[in-house]
């Protein structure tokens, strides 16, 4: 099957329910809504307790809060919480209503025929975690001379009696995260206390979104940190992978648990064989971003054994919002090629309503937007067509589209693909995803049409054509659309 996904932020969700609502404040009536749309899992993102560390951090950095005025001109220091990402312990928000609150929600969304995902940020701590008292040593140490090279890598710690110097998380490429500590993933200690954290909040979910997955590589973790990485205490470095053993000691209790991981830097494929069900699809949306329809149909062309554990998106809290980077001519084919094609259907709170304004994390309020109601119709028709048995259970094929005549160079701008789920009847979408007209053949070698008179029926507008099943099979539908033009045809024989 393939399952659609809702992120909610948390925090921000709550702020606009009322000055002190909890997760038992989530009104049933969007619970029932995110059910009668279609989707399968809502993931609830930073629920857990975060600390006055982090928070100082995101209310004094200067960098972070011009970002704030960016996208909140009117923001205030009462809007800024502080960044989910910086956990301080994986117990549920206080002001969110604890852990039993978390509990009823879960049943609530249970009750609907939804499953609950929750994040696990593997990397990194907030500054005031209490291992940073208890267990210092499961952090990356430095000396004098890091801090005094790179202040914005190193942060001064109080631990106990002692003064130490201890890493920022951060990946190889960006600078440190100013709220947070970086554990060491070679110290024995450090991932047998990380695996007993997410064997805890797997009690507590359905599903775990696992922040910056790859960082947890042997080799991405050498290359970011080399001899920092030595544990501390001298204890012996350990280099074996983190994910396959993790993972299956979680599904060894809960046998359906769902693993999303971030990832990047074409890891993608490494991530799904160490046990993820699924890896984020940057690279597509990427490549959507550009415009072009030869390098998305290039990525489609991967085999399915990649791409159906994909998650698709156009947007999501780290990248901006669909309806601010797509022209909506554009907005709408690209969609098509994110939600029916296989994978993981990935949609971000606010990109049904045409939001464009981005969340800043750190912050517990957004913008106020009217609904964009052009949006909202079009994602309704396309979520309508995402609950299909075709589109959850069916087979997929990425379909050769043929120049339209010699010379005829705009048969490079469509995208095509069917899906077939015996006895209904298949579905087939065309795009073109180019800005010029264009024309093609597409050959439909579908035996049921020999011989017969075919419907195509058109799922998102009033369009319908009837051809010969005989030309379809052997010249191809002939499609003559208008730049960045879809449809999504049943096709009834």
């Amino acid at each position: 099957m393939y399952p659609s996904l809702y992120q909610i932020n948390t925090r921000i969700l709550l702020g606009e329910l009322g000055p002190h609502a909890t997760l038992d404040d989530v009104p049933d009536a969007l619970l029932d809504r995110l059910a009668a749309l279609g989707f399968d899992i809502v993931w609830m993102l930073g629920v857990w307790q975060t600390g006055e560390a982090g928070r100082q951090v995101s209310r004094t950095h200067p960098e972070l809060r011009r970002s704030y005025v960016h996208e909140l001109p009117d923001v205030t220091d009462a809007d800024i919480c502080g960044s989910p990402f910086a956990v301080q312990e994986y117990t549920v928000h206080r002001d969110f209503g604890g852990d039993a609150a978390l509990a009823r929600l879960r049943q609530r969304l249970h009750q609907r025929g939804l499953r609950l995902m929750l994040d696990f940020v593997p990397n990194h701590t907030a500054l005031d975690h209490p291992w940073t008292q208890s267990h210092p040593e499961f952090y990356i140490a430095g000396n004098e001379e890091d801090l005094a090279r790179e202040p914005h890598n190193w942060q001064r710690i109080v631990s106990g009696p002692r003064s130490l110097i201890l890493a920022h998380g951060r990946d190889p490429y960006f600078p440190g995260w100013p709220d947070t500590l970086q554990l060491n993933y070679r110290h024995a200690g450090l991932r047998a206390a990380m695996q007993a954290e997410l064997l805890r909040i797997a009690e507590r979910c359905d599903g775990m979104r696992c922040d910056m997955a790859m960082l947890l590589l042997p080799d991405v973790f050498l290359k970011t940190w080399g001899d920092k990485s030595r544990p501390a205490d001298g204890s012996k470095a350990v280099d074996e992978l983190f994910w396959p053993d993790a993972i299956a000691e979680v599904r060894e209790r809960h046998p359906d648990f769902v693993f999303l991981a971030e990832v990047y830097w074409d890891l993608e494929w490494v991530l799904q064989q160490q046990g993820f069900d699924y890896t984020y699809d940057k690279r597509l949306y990427d490549r959507l971003r550009e415009g072009k329809a030869g390098p998305v149909r290039a990525h489609l062309g991967a085999p399915l054994s990649f791409q159906n554990r994909c998650a698709r998106f156009l947007e999501n809290h780290d990248e901006k919002r669909a309806a601010a980077v797509f022209a909506w001519e554009v907005h709408q084919p690209a969609a098509l090629l994110t939600y029916l094609t296989p994978g993981l259907r990935f949609f971000h709170e606010g990109q049904l309503q045409g939001r464009r304004a981005h969340a800043v994390q750190h912050l517990a309020r957004r913008r106020t937007e009217p609904v964009d109601t052009a949006v909202q119709a079009f994602y309704e028709r396309l979520l309508h067509c995402l609950r299909l048995k075709q589109l959850r259970q069916g087979h997929w094929t990425l379909h050769t589209c043929q120049a339209a005549w010699h010379g005829n160079a705009t048969v490079d701008q469509f995208v095509a693909f069917s899906w077939e789920a015996a006895p209904n009847p298949r579905l087939l979408a065309t795009v073109n995803f180019g800005p010029a007209r264009g024309q093609c053949y597409v050959p439909l070698l579908f035996p049921e049409l020999r011989g017969k008179q075919v419907l195509l029926r058109d799922l998102l507008s009033d369009a319908r054509y009837e051809r010969s099943g005989d030309e379809l099979m052997s010249r191809g539908l002939y499609l003559d659309m208008a730049a960045w033009g879809y449809h999504v045809f049943e096709i009834v024989a």
